[in-house]
């Protein structure tokens, strides 16, 4: 029997595969807690707290809701602002919420009084809102979007086949480091396993922390096990545990586990009581030789480092399994199931998903690649351009584990389970056994 098509199999003439979805089996509704206890109930929309204050000269005017907090992409946002008010006559309103809080407290955003457009995610975390009757249905404005394939139109697909997300960026999850460190130390990316290894204990040995870390927040740490399990097991057996389809407690989990466990001493100590922020400036001041992150980790060095940074894919560990999967989680414009004004919340989505919002995107954020193929991308920075040759080459690209799996999951079971596994790397057994029951708990729900 053929197994279904994935989301990964669908990103056609950009990226061989992508945004894993199909796989997943559709639910409604989740039942019980979404998101971690303690979100924050009181995130409503506000609006008008950066560029583009609403309703000015009588045009359209609508509200975004962005956890585009930090520096970079908050000046991407309100320069998208600026330009919807030009090209598309829509004045906008930004309501910027912290980016934990924002993702942490969405669920109680959504049922109170939110924006009328708010960033998200695709994958199953987009699925979910959607499902739940908590997004707009903006079918019609992808009827006059171009520049898109038919990928990025699924990844922005509901369970019920109507459009629910606009896609905008993407970068991937790789290993960064800076050039001129490197040269400094005579150090080479290295290709497998073993290598990998000894750059560890070489960079120990020459007084630098080799890999900058951080997980206070919950979630940095599942890009290490998604690395490694991707590199361990395979993607299918990846996006398959993700689904809830392969058990935790499996001799296979326990490997990457295991394997963790064994570079684990050359991670920066304490890291559930840092920001991955704060890893990275480790980075930036050279203490630290490299740091496994998203490309927005260029988000943190001075425009004038910005050329010094570059990375190396995760490296192979079984030369049966490769290293030709890699992540890069696409991120996107959702609209509110009851927007203040549906018609101006629509002419703002339908500029987002323009190639002239795409070019703005690609400027003010170098360490963004665009969704839409119809993007000025003559003025990529050299970071950009890598990351866009990397992805294109991959055979296979997975979202992140909170994006493929369900968010009460992710959120009540891997974020503590990771955080203990990172303090106390010694009982994988028990770890293991942990998540497996309490996953059968929610995927049985």
């Amino acid at each position: 029997m053929t197994r279904p098509r994935t989301e990964a199999e669908h990103l056609a003439s950009l990226v061989p595969a992508s945004v894993r979805a199909t796989r997943l089996p559709r639910r409604s509704v989740l039942r019980g807690s979404v998101l971690a206890a303690g979100a924050l109930g009181g995130l409503t929309a506000c609006g008008g707290d950066d560029a583009g204050s609403g309703g000015e000269g009588g045009g359209s005017a609508t509200t975004l809701g962005s956890n585009g907090s930090d520096e970079v992409p908050k000046k991407m946002i309100a320069a998208l602002a600026a330009d919807a008010k030009t090209k598309a006559g829509v004045d906008v309103a930004i309501n910027t919420i912290e980016h934990e809080k924002f993702q942490e407290g969405i669920n109680n955003y959504l049922q109170g009084s939110p924006d009328d457009v708010w960033t998200w995610f695709s994958g199953y975390r987009m699925r979910f809102f959607a499902s739940r009757g908590l997004a707009g249905d903006i079918s019609d404005v992808w009827q006059d979007l171009t520049g898109y394939t038919d990928a990025f139109k699924q990844a922005g697909t509901g369970d019920d086949g109507k459009q629910y997300l606009v896609p905008s960026t993407y970068g991937p999850w790789a290993v960064f480091y800076r050039k001129s460190l490197w040269q400094e130390r005579g150090y080479t990316p290295p290709a497998d396993w073993e290598s990998f290894k000894a750059l560890l204990a070489r960079m120990q040995t020459d007084g630098l922390v080799p890999m900058a870390f951080a997980d206070k927040d919950g979630w940095p740490a599942m890009g290490t096990f998604d690395q490694l399990n991707l590199r361990i097991n395979g993607y299918q057996f990846h996006v398959d545990l993700m689904a809830g389809e392969e058990a935790w407690n499996s001799a296979e989990v326990k490997s990457v586990f295991e394997a963790w466990r064994e570079i684990m001493p050359f991670h920066q100590e304490a890291a559930n009581g840092r920001e991955w922020q704060e890893a990275a400036t480790a980075l930036v001041n050279k203490e630290a030789g490299m740091m496994l992150l998203g490309s927005f980790i260029g988000e943190q060095f001075p425009e004038a480092d910005q050329g010094d940074l570059d990375f190396f894919n995760f490296p192979e560990i079984d030369p049966a399994i490769g290293a030709d999967a890699v992540e890069a989680p696409l991120d996107g414009y959702m609209m509110s199931a009851r927007p203040r004004d549906e018609e101006a919340a629509k002419k703002f989505l339908g500029y987002l998903g323009s190639a002239d919002a795409g070019t703005l995107m690609v400027q003010t954020n170098p360490t963004v690649i665009t969704a839409n193929g119809d993007t000025d991308t003559s003025g990529y920075t050299e970071l950009q351009a890598r990351c866009a040759e990397y992805v294109g080459s991959a055979k296979s690209i997975a979202q992140f584990m909170d994006r493929d799996t369900r968010p009460d999951f992710a959120s009540t079971v891997m974020i503590p389970s990771l955080q203990t596994f990172i303090n106390n790397p010694a009982d994988i057994d028990g770890l293991v056994n942990s998540i497996e029951e309490q996953k059968k708990s929610i995927f049985t729900s």
